[in-house]
């Protein structure tokens, strides 16, 4: 399982428009207005990084419509 622990980038898509105050929920992504919808993306160091992202969204009361793997 030498893939589960080393960082990869993600697209995380999140139903509506953040304001730049929820984007700076986010330290360490980019985020992007894609249609309607806010994808947040860039490097996270491992799945315990992106169940604190995933957690967050939650958190906040966001629709998390879609959690992507980007290609390397």
């Amino acid at each position: 399982m030498t893939g589960a622990t080393s960082a990869a980038r993600y697209e995380i898509r999140i139903r509506g428009a953040l304001s730049d105050t929820l984007r700076g929920a986010f330290p360490g992504l980019d985020a992007r207005t894609d249609h309607r919808d806010t994808v947040l993306f860039g490097q996270i160091a491992d799945q315990a990084a992106l169940y604190g992202v995933l957690s967050t969204i939650e958190a906040l009361g966001l629709e998390l419509v879609e959690v992507r793997r980007a290609a390397d």
